[in-house]
């Protein structure tokens, strides 16, 4: 009798493990995930439909990137990863928007990333 209660305790600790395991790599999959809306952005930045289409594509690329980020078990290479993938953002970005666009868009990226937790 004690065999099989310590045999169900075992089997309980190792479900509990797993599922854990996998709650955690979710949390950090939903950290990464950078899912701009792209309609609120252009409103809240007044951008033309041209910018609009350029952002697009830039937004999918720092996705990307961050995804890739977070995919590195390594944390230092992770920041490091996330801090090249947040620069180039910036830069595209820069490229594309006025100055006034510019400052507001970093101010939304900066809240965004200090929400999530990526921006240290």
């Amino acid at each position: 009798m004690k065999k099989i209660i310590l045999m169900a305790v075992a089997m309980l600790s190792m479900t509990t493990a797993t599922f854990a395991a996998e709650n955690e790599n979710e949390a950090v999959a939903a950290t990464y995930s950078m899912n701009i809306n792209l309609g609120a952005l252009a409103g809240a930045l007044d951008m033309n439909i041209d910018q609009v289409e350029a952002a697009e594509d830039i937004n999918k690329s720092f996705s990307a990137d961050l995804m890739n980020a977070g995919s590195v078990s390594n944390a230092e290479e992770r920041q490091d990863l996330v801090k090249k993938a947040i620069d180039k953002n910036l830069k595209y970005m820069h490229y594309i928007l006025s100055n006034d666009q510019y400052r507001k868009y970093v101010m939304l990226l900066n809240t965004t990333l200090n929400n999530r937790g990526l921006n240290k």
